[in-house]
């Protein structure tokens, strides 16, 4: 193999060999291992190729370079004492690299994620953008289900938060480049990346387990989203992607376009820009059934579990996802660096939902009623049409350098970050029967598709059996708004005779949060339609799965009759007062960290010795209205509390390709923040008798802490591959969990939902991957390979009492025992296919205090999915995908499978388009 090395010396005191590691096209060759031999101190390549490593005289020094997928190369350089010798390395000619792709086909993308893998301190796993461009995934979350451990939770198809190692979603960090991702939900701290399409970033970053320098509040680990650099491949750059897809549900169109210029400039190119864009926009059609089961009485008294009401919502929605990222950075010379960076994505869902409502508990249950089946006498149905605009916002901005003084180093970076979701336009129309009818269900035979006597009877397609009930107009915006700053700084030096270095470091972060909501409902013939139900009516059927809902409503009619009608209704006649205030809190949070470790360097082993001091301030404040008195009072909270975070974190070299990692480590998960204000949320009409539904915050919960351990084994293989095994244990305390549990609320019943601590808790599990090209097979077949990995994870939690009918060991929501992913690929130079399916185990998502019957619960589910590619040229790449080949559904069900809460189907997908590269 041939390099050219290209030494000089900067201008600069300290004793440091530094430079870039590229591959023969300038592309850099990140994870690379750089050794000097002479002195056995050895670094790894950054994401641009960069590496230092100290130099203590003058003279020449031996550089060894390991990269996975390329043969050892040794290269001398002419170094000095007292100054910065800069050898840039372009490693293999083009003729000797093309002959290693044709014979091993091997990915760029993959070799360069693996060497980062291997050469990482901590467990890690990387997914280039190359590697997320081989399967159909149109979003982070998505791109992230392919990685080991890794589950998504769904909505309408597209997957959203993910959950790492069966913790919850709000147990893994999000950042973009290292700076925190505030969320933009009022629910959760957990980051939608399903709101982020999955070409705005270079590598996906997965920490399985942290290193001191690492923010701490993250149990399950961190994912870092990183974007691209001008200096990735230093050269005037444009590339591209378009295409075109076909939903089945809807038989509606697909589209996506991104666009990426990046380039160099100045004497010395020591300038760089970069610009992207991207487009998508989906239209799709889901089918949407259900079922609410709750315990209710027989005509007897007794209790039994049944179905006070259905909803079959037929939705029809349009998702587009808009992105930009842009970068300038300037390099003056191999030892200082700048950078300007920005991210923002948003994701807007212009949504219309038809939807059929039948209301059993508006009648009275007749004798014979079972748990599978009862009749109603008296019963309702309603219709109803909704338009909802909800827009997710995220953006990021982040200022910093890079420094190689004399004797240490030093990086730090400034940042802004804003995340918004905002719902400004939420408005319903719905028309009930004027009369009551005798209605039934029955779940004793296909339970997904339960008898129902209405469809028979056919009373709902009658448009004169509907009269106006209500108009309402709602919105709200949620804003979390992060101003942060980080230093660190690293002191190369000798420890117990080994190289070592010392890094200490800091960071101050402030978030602010807002969370408003207001909500409007006109009822009576003063704001009805001028035209009459049947008049509202299209010429479309709804259909939901075999149920025929009957026409759909004219959207057109519907939206004229919202532009008239919606600035009449905010009036402070319609105003609902407690919804419009108890959902609404402000809270501050401030977090001061700092942190100091040592990385020792042995001849096979890296020992991390560190310790990390985070100190929380928390101010909140949320209203709290009285309906009796129709007056609200403020009500705040404010606390403060700091932790400690020691972390002991080995790896050790058995050989070259075989690596062994252990820490113990610990981390934090804080409450949401809606928990931690002292808000009480109150929805139901009191006059009508209804139950009250309350959501409560609790100041006094306390943060999760949890004490980590993780051991991992990697084997890599040659020219490119892996097989790795882990097992890791997470020991919970103080684990916040949501308790819903009937009571009364001002003479009224109530079910009360209101979050609290467990005492402890745990997650356990066992964690296996494998991927390989066949290269070994003679010929042709050489081009086979196999990706797959398997998780299984234990998590349970004590509960602070025992609840009926199940102790006091409960699962952890969201946790499934088992994720798979296999896929089975084909490739050549030129030519890519991929067969990839995922699976993972049902989960509880709620827990029911009361009855574990009416634990809600998502079904496992398993999708197929297909990619090809071709080069038509080598700047010209055509593409075609395939996604949830099997049709695969989302089902939530209520204790048991046979108690279906929701039934979801939103159908297969088919795109294709083409890539270009200059």
């Amino acid at each position: 193999m041939a390099v050219n090395v290209n030494a000089n010396t900067a201008s600069a005191s300290q004793s440091v060999i530094t430079g870039r590691v590229t591959d023969q096209n300038g592309a850099s060759l990140p994870g690379a291992r750089v050794i000097v031999l002479e002195t056995g101190a050895e670094t790894a390549t950054d994401r641009q190729g960069r590496y230092v490593v100290p130099w203590t005289a003058s003279g020449q020094a031996t550089l060894e370079i390991h990269y996975l997928g390329l043969p050892a190369t040794t290269r001398v350089v002419d170094a000095r004492a007292g100054g910065a010798t800069v050898a840039d390395i372009v490693v293999a000619q083009a003729t000797e690299v093309a002959e290693v792709v044709i014979v091993g086909s091997i990915s760029d993308g993959v070799a360069r994620a693996l060497n980062q893998q291997r050469t990482a301190d901590n467990t890690t796993n990387v997914v280039s953008s190359d590697s997320i461009g081989r399967f159909p995934d149109t979003n982070i979350a998505e791109a992230l289900q392919r990685v080991p451990g890794i589950g998504v939770e769904r909505d309408q198809g597209e997957g959203n938060f993910v959950s790492l190692r069966g913790a919850p979603a709000a147990f893994t960090s999000i950042t973009v480049d290292g700076v925190s991702l505030p969320s933009s939900s009022p629910d959760t701290r957990a980051v939608d990346l399903g709101a982020l399409p999955a070409d705005v970033v270079s590598a996906l970053e997965i920490s399985k387990t942290l290193l001191p320098h690492q923010e701490a509040d993250s149990i399950a680990g961190s994912i870092n989203l990183v974007t691209r650099s001008p200096f990735d491949n230093p050269r005037l750059r444009i590339s591209g992607n378009a295409g075109m897809g076909y939903n089945e549900m809807g038989s509606t169109n697909d589209e996506r376009a991104s666009l990426i210029i990046s380039n160099v400039f100045g004497p010395e190119a020591q300038f760089g820009a970069l610009l992207s864009a991207s487009y998508a926009q989906t239209d799709r059609r889901v089918d949407n059934i259900e079922s609410v089961w709750d315990v209710i009485e027989d005509a007897d008294g007794n209790e039994i579990l049944g179905v006070p009401e259905q909803e079959f919502k037929d939705y029809n929605t349009r998702r587009e996802r808009l992105s930009m990222t842009g970068a300038l950075e300037y390099r003056p010379n191999a030892l200082h660096s700048f950078f300007l960076r920005g991210t923002w994505a948003q994701r807007t869902d212009d949504e219309f939902r038809n939807l059929l409502a039948i209301v059993y508990e508006d009648g009275d249950i007749q004798p014979g009623a079972t748990e599978r089946s009862a009749s109603f006498s008296g019963a309702r149905f309603a219709r109803e049409f909704r338009h909802r605009v909800v827009r997710d916002e995220s953006l990021s901005i982040s200022a910093g350098g890079e420094h190689e003084f004399d004797g240490f180093r030093l990086d730090y970076v400034l940042s802004v970050a804003n995340a918004e979701q905002t719902y400004p336009n939420r408005q319903q129309l719905l028309f009930r029967s004027g009369a009551s009818y005798d209605l039934s269900y029955d779940f004793s035979g296909d339970f997904d598709n339960p008898a129902l006597s209405l469809f028979t009877s056919q009373e709902h397609l009658n448009p004169a059996n509907y009269s106006f009930r209500e108009h309402v107009n709602r919105w709200a915006d949620t804003t979390q708004d992060e101003t942060a700053f980080a230093a660190n700084v690293t002191i190369p030096g000798m420890l117990f005779n080994q190289p070592a270095e010392w890094q200490f470091g800091g960071r101050v972060r402030q978030r602010d949060i807002e969370s408003d909501e207001e909500s409007y409902r006109a009822r009576g013939g003063g704001v009805a339609p001028s035209r009459s139900f049947a008049d509202l009516l299209s010429n479309e059927p709804s259909r939901n799965f075999d149920y025929n809902l009957g026409f759909k409503y004219d959207s057109g009619l519907v939206l004229d009759y919202f532009r008239d009608q919606g600035p009449r209704t905010i009036d402070p006649a319609y105003r609902r007062i407690s919804n419009s205030t108890t959902s609404d809190y402000t809270a501050e949070e401030r977090i001061y960290a700092a942190y100091g470790m040592t990385r020792i360097q042995f001849d096979r082993a890296n020992l991390i010795v560190g310790l990390r001091v985070e100190q929380t301030e928390f101010e909140g404040a949320a209203p709290e209205f009285n309906e009796d008195t129709e007056t609200f009072t403020i009500s705040s909270t404010s606390r403060s509390y700091t932790e400690v975070f020691p972390n002991v974190t080995l790896r050790y070299a058995f050989s070259e390709n075989l690596i062994g990692r252990a820490s113990i480590t610990r981390g934090i998960a804080r409450p949401r923040y809606r928990d931690n204000v002292p808000r009480l949320s109150e929805s139901g009409d009191r006059g009508l008798g209804e139950t009250v539904n309350l959501s409560r915050g609790n100041p006094d919960l306390n943060p999760t802490l949890s004490n980590n351990f993780d051991a991992s084994l990697e084997y890599y293989f040659e020219p490119l591959g892996i097989v790795s095994a882990g097992v890791f244990y997470r020991d919970l305390q103080d684990y916040v969990f949501e308790l819903t549990s009937d009571g009364t609320y001002a003479g009224l019943p109530a079910r009360i939902t209101q979050p609290e601590n467990a005492p402890d808790g745990h997650i356990t599990g066992l964690e296996f991957n494998y991927q390989q090209q066949f290269t070994f097979l003679p010929g042709w077949m050489s081009g086979f390979g196999v990706a797959a990995n398997y998780t299984w994870t234990d998590a349970e939690m004590t509960l602070p009492f025992a609840a009926p009918g199940r102790g006091t060991t409960v699962g952890l929501p969201n946790q499934s025992d088992s994720t798979v992913n296999l896929s089975v690929f084909y490739e050549t130079s030129r030519f890519n296919a991929r067969l990839a399916w995922t699976d993972r185990d049902d989960f509880i998502q709620e827990f029911n205090y009361d009855d574990p019957r009416l634990d809600t619960y998502w079904e496992g589910r398993s999708q197929l999915d297909f990619t090809a590619d071709v080069d038509v040229t080598e700047q010209v790449n055509l593409y075609f995908e395939a996604k949830n080949l099997t049709d695969s559904e989302g089902v939530r069900y209520a204790g048991d499978r046979s108690r279906p809460t929701e039934r979801e189907r939103f159908g297969r997908l088919l795109f294709a388009g083409v890539r270009v590269n200059f």
